[in-house]
């Protein structure tokens, strides 16, 4: 009997589980040797080196963004909620495999009765008594039929999942105060522009002043470049509003009151890293929204398994021993012990096609899994491909815009020269300082389009996450 019992409790009906296929490229398209020399941001993947570790954002070598990204953990909100998520998903677990033990009840109960007194009792006076009793009753349900496991398999697979979640969301809220941190500091870098510009209109504005007083130039010139200074004045003022709103987007992330929260302007210190980005079969394991997709491809298998096996009829072991008697002193005594054993066999022999519903349903939610996962794949390959194709395109635009830099900086040199010699007039001049100032922004803004491509290629490879080290101590 007990081989028996050995044998039909390794009986399982979940279909034998294997990774879903899907069709990977052996390279980026975005990856050509010819690339790598003209592009930031990027680097053949080295022995040891495929993988971005830990605290990917040290990479920048912002002291100020280490500061924040430290804090992301511990007290980002959404990051706690999806903590316990996964806290509550690990005790369903346990719960789960609670069904593998028999379920053992006591009821211990002192009973006082009085039996009344008629006419044909031989006693004169009624009978009393006290009754003590100490059942207890267990009972098990064997899994004959991989019920019970391919539960706790389905739900210590959602642990998983529910960790690899936890691994995304991190993942997700640590990139956004990067992007984030790192247009506050180009703001930073557009406010000391802009305010050194106006510092070199107000040099204009009195030079137009004296080149007016020595008949050299109408009043209009220096209506013109009064108006240029406070043009420039004002938009310096307005990039207030955007670091404010930045700054404020910064401290919900890291769980803080906006009112309380505050980032001391200063310059840009990043530079362009080289991102090592291996080959795409790695973000099967790199990115944590793949890894739980894929939980969840093995947690549905094995559901599939659990409403198979209501096919097939229930066995409940039953028992129960006590004590019972009319005294404390007569209660642990051998004529006071009473015990029971027995079985229960229960099989469904007619539901109406419910339990051929249930196991369909199974099995579509399975092939529903399945494709989230293929298309949670093909969205990680496209998103690497945008941001190598992104960093690549702007590593050539940031050379040609820095390039118009310089270009329109010897246009302004030679224009002022210019008026100032009387050839030409002060349009020219105003012409050139427009023309300056709007290069060295577009750069400045391309310089952070770079960093947040660089943050976002990091982020499509996974950051710092990985699957088999991580999901392996999901369940303790």
């Amino acid at each position: 009997m007990l081989a028996g019992l050995v044998l039909l409790s390794g009986c399982s009906f979940a279909p034998t589980y294997t990774k879903p296929s899907v069709p990977t490229a052996a390279a980026f398209s975005e990856l050509t040797p010819e690339q790598f020399s003209g592009t930031d941001g990027w680097k053949i993947a080295e022995p040891k080196d495929a993988v971005i570790r830990g605290r990917w954002w040290e990479v920048f070598q912002e002291p100020g963004l280490n500061a924040l990204e430290s804090q992301v953990a511990g007290s980002n909100q959404s990051v706690a909620a999806t903590l316990a998520n996964f806290l509550a998903a690990r005790a369903v677990v346990k719960q789960a495999r609670s069904q593998y033990f028999p379920t053992v009840t006591a009821s211990p109960s002192i009973t006082e009765s009085r039996q009344p007194l008629t006419p044909l009792s031989s006693s004169p006076t009624s009978v009393t008594g006290t009754e003590y009793a100490l059942p207890f009753d267990a009972s098990w349900e064997p899994d004959f039929w991989g019920r019970v496991r391919n539960s706790v398999k389905a739900n210590s697979l959602e642990a998983q999942a529910a960790l690899a979640d936890l691994g995304n969301v991190r993942l997700t809220i640590q990139a956004e105060v990067a992007v984030d941190y790192f247009e506050l500091r180009v703001l930073d870098e557009q406010k000391q522009l802009l305010d050194a510009s106006a510092i070199a209109d107000l040099e204009s504005l009195k030079l137009t002043r004296v080149q007016e007083v020595a008949g050299l130039a109408s009043g209009q010139d220096s209506e013109q470049a009064e108006t240029l200074l406070e043009i420039t004045r004002a938009q310096a003022t307005d990039l207030g509003i955007q670091r404010g709103l930045l700054q404020h987007a910064i401290a919900m992330l890291l769980g803080r009151p906006a009112s309380s929260f505050s980032i001391t302007a200063q310059p840009l210190l990043a530079a362009p890293v080289a991102v090592p980005f291996g080959v795409p079969s790695q973000l099967l394991e790199r990115r944590p929204d793949i890894a739980a997709a894929e939980r969840r491809v093995a947690e549905a298998n094995a559901q599939i398994g659990v409403a198979r096996a209501a096919y097939y009829p229930t066995v409940i072991l039953n028992g129960a021993a006590g004590l019972q008697g009319p005294s404390m002193q007569n209660l642990f005594s051998g004529p006071g012990l009473a015990w029971a054993v027995g079985a229960t066999l229960a099989q469904t022999l007619f539901d109406g096609g419910l339990r051929r519903a249930v196991t369909e349903q199974a099995r579509a939610v399975y092939l529903g899994t399945v494709a989230n996962y293929r298309q949670t794949v093909l969205t990680a390959f496209q998103e690497v491909e945008d941001n190598l194709s992104t960093l690549r395109i702007l590593s050539q635009e940031l050379q040609q815009q820095n390039a118009a830099v310089e270009s329109s900086r010897h246009y302004l040199t030679s224009a002022t020269a210019r008026y100032q010699s009387g050839l030409d007039n002060y349009l020219n001049v105003i012409t050139a300082q427009i023309t300056l100032l709007t290069n060295q922004r577009t750069a400045q803004n391309l310089q952070m389009e770079q960093l947040t491509a660089s943050v976002q290629l990091i982020k499509a490879l996974g950051g710092g996450w990985d699957m088999p080290q991580e999901t392996t101590a999901a369940i303790p």
